[in-house]
Parts: structure tokens; C-alpha cells; sequence
């Protein structure tokens, strides 16, 4: 946003598209231990649908496959979880070709093709050193600390009958969460949260100056 790079309008909206895909793979990702905050997560976050008029129930329902959040919930999101990924990756995709034609900003707003550098081998060497140190810190977790990033209470396996004293979500998901709880109305909360996110559709359309940064 500082540097404007929202001026670059496909680039941003695939860009703005890609940051909900990702959110919404991490949120159906959460679901598929089926602890309990797994499965009040889900059943909180999918009540929200339910704030909008006269489809709100019925969406949830189907989202449910069924009248709670249950298996079917749970065959449905593992789905979403493999299919999404796939998804991510065609978005990727799109969004570098459309940045290899239009480039990045800069806090100038000048076009710097005079100092311009090839993509590769420069930048490729570093993408792919780190691309190889973040799956190295991800598979030791995975290997040898797979419960340190876990909610204690994610641990319990899920129970419709037995509810949390404390749901929260994950640190991600924290701004909504405070969004939410910050508004008395259910609807009122679902229309914010949602305007959080889509005013990044939206700054496009805000910007009148001539000057191509902040």
C-alpha cells in the first residue's frame, strides 16, 4: 500500500484474491484435526453465514451437509483443504505473469528501468535458497515438534456437548475475531469483517493523485 503497488490493478486483485484463498485454506485446514477448538471454530465461523437474510440458514445447512457441524462437515472441508492448494498455485501463477508484465512499485513512483537487474539468475538463486529454508524449518517441526504451534485444547477430541470457556482462533485470524467481538449485532459484525477484507478491492478506486506512490 506505501508504495502504491495497488495502482497495478490486475496485479492487486489477483493478489487481494489469492490472500482469501490462502485464508480460507488455512481456516478448512484447522477443522480436519476435529479437536474441539477444531470443532467450534467451525461451528462458529460457519454460524456467521447465518446472519444473512432469508439464505442464511439454508447456506449453512449446506455448507453442514447436514443440520450440525459433523463428519460430512468434516469429509466436505478435507476436500476444500486438498482442492484449494491447487487453486493457490494457478493464482501464483497468474499473479507473477502479470508482475513479470507490469514490475513492482517503488516508494518513488519512477519507472527504474535504467537500473533494472534479470530476474534470473539473480533473484531465482534467492527464491530457491529460500523457498529450501522455509521446507526445512516447516518438515523439522513437522518431524520433531509437531504439537509446539498446537492449542492445548485441540488436543481434545471433539464434543458437541462440551464447549470451550475460551474459542479464539488462531494468531491469523485475530483481526477478525476482534472485529467481530467488537460489535454487538451478528449481521453488523458479518458486514465489517467483510469490509475489512474487501476494502483492499476497493483502494484502487480511492486513489485521485497523479503521483504514483505515497
Amino acid at each position: 500500500i506505501y508504495y502504491g503497488s495497488y495502482l497495478f490493478k490486475e496485479t492487486w486483485n489477483i493478489g487481494v484474491i489469492l490472500l482469501l484463498t490462502v485464508m480460507a485454506t488455512a481456516f478448512v485446514g484447522y477443522v480436519l484435526p476435529w479437536g474441539q477448538m477444531s470443532f467450534w471454530g467451525a461451528t462458529v465461523i460457519t454460524n456467521l453465514l447465518s446472519a444473512i437474510p432469508y439464505i442464511g440458514s439454508t447456506l449453512v445447512e449446506w455448507i453442514w451437509g447436514g443440520f450440525s457441524v459433523d463428519k460430512a462437515t468434516l469429509t466436505r472441508f478435507f476436500a476444500f483443504h486438498f482442492i484449494l492448494p491447487f487453486i493457490i498455485l494457478a493464482l501464483v501463477i497468474v499473479h507473477l505473469l502479470f508482475l513479470h508484465e507490469t514490475g513492482s512499485n517503488n516508494p518513488t513512483g519512477i519507472n527504474p528501468d535504467s537500473d533494472k537487474i534479470p530476474f534470473h539468475p539473480y533473484y531465482t538463486i534467492k527464491d530457491a535458497l529460500g523457498l529450501i529454508l522455509m521446507i526445512l524449518i516447516l518438515a523439522s517441526l513437522a518431524m520433531f515438534s509437531p504439537d509446539m504451534l498446537g492449542d492445548p485444547d485441540n488436543f481434545t477430541p471433539a464434543n458437541p456437548l462440551n464447549t470451550p470457556p475460551h474459542i479464539k482462533p488462531e494468531w491469523y485470524f485475530l483481526f477478525a475475531y476482534a472485529i467481530l467481538r467488537s460489535i454487538p449485532n451478528k449481521l453488523g459484525g458479518v458486514l465489517a469483517l467483510l469490509a475489512s477484507i474487501m476494502v483492499l478491492l476497493v483502494i484502487p478506486l480511492l486513489h485521485t493523485s497523479k503521483q504514483r506512490s505515497l
